[in-house]
């Protein structure tokens, strides 16, 4: 899951300034689920711009709809008829929910309400932890399900660093050592003799080189 934060609200209000009208978008996916885009914090936000206005004898009209996801093309096209006459489109999804809303409406300014911040899930009720680095070349059959990628704080492959002290990262004492993790993990499973093998340096290629990744399932292309 993306794991999204919305912006302060006076750096949304900057980007807007000049506008009268605008359409807010939320989204239905991942950042409802952190709860920093969805119906709700959509509706907030519009309320929170308006009333700013206001103060400022300077009204805003604002428009509000929630997509069912931003990041892929077909969920967006109910935008269509809401677009014709604002001056801006605020987009509460993640960094490629507002990619393709700009992809649509190519003659519309479309704007960020969102940080983007990482790929992780849910520890506890409000509270997510990262989890995956998007490396492109996956190892958790390696390190028991534990990624040493991303919780690592140096992404070592081999064992942990100096720096470990009583399963504690040298980091912050409140962040466990993602190898001692991964030692725990493997002990149980019976399986310590897999963290003998040496892993090689990391083939970095497959996480970010070149250009934008892109995936294809060529059994589901249509046509």
């Amino acid at each position: 899951m993306i794991i999204a934060q919305q912006k302060p609200i006076q750096e949304i209000a900057e980007m807007i300034k000049d506008c009268r009208k605008v359409l807010l978008v939320g989204c239905a996916g991942c950042v409802t689920v952190c709860l920093s885009g969805g119906e709700k914090e959509t509706e907030i936000l519009a309320s929170e711009l308006r009333i700013m206005r206001k103060l400022q004898d300077n009204p805003l009209e604002t428009v509000t709809f929630v997509c069912t996801r931003q990041c892929d093309p077909e969920y967006i096209t109910p935008l269509d008829n809401l677009v014709e006459d604002v001056d801006a489109i605020v987009s509460l999804a993640c960094g490629v929910g507002v990619q393709y809303v700009a992809e649509r409406f190519p003659t519309k300014w479309v704007l960020p309400a969102q940080n983007t911040n990482f790929i992780g899930g849910s520890i506890e009720h409000g509270i997510w932890e990262e989890r995956c680095g998007l490396c492109g070349n996956c190892i958790l059959h390696l390190t028991g399900g534990i990624c040493p990628i991303i919780r690592c704080s140096k992404s070592i492959l081999n064992g942990p660093c100096g720096g470990s002290q009583y399963g504690k990262c040298e980091v912050s004492k409140d962040t466990p050592c993602a190898w001692q993790l991964i030692y725990d993990r493997m002990q149980s499973l019976g399986k310590l003799d897999k963290l003998l093998e040496i892993q090689p340096p990391k083939d970095w290629s497959t996480a970010r080189h070149g250009g934008p990744r892109r995936a294809v399932r060529e059994d589901v292309i249509i046509g």
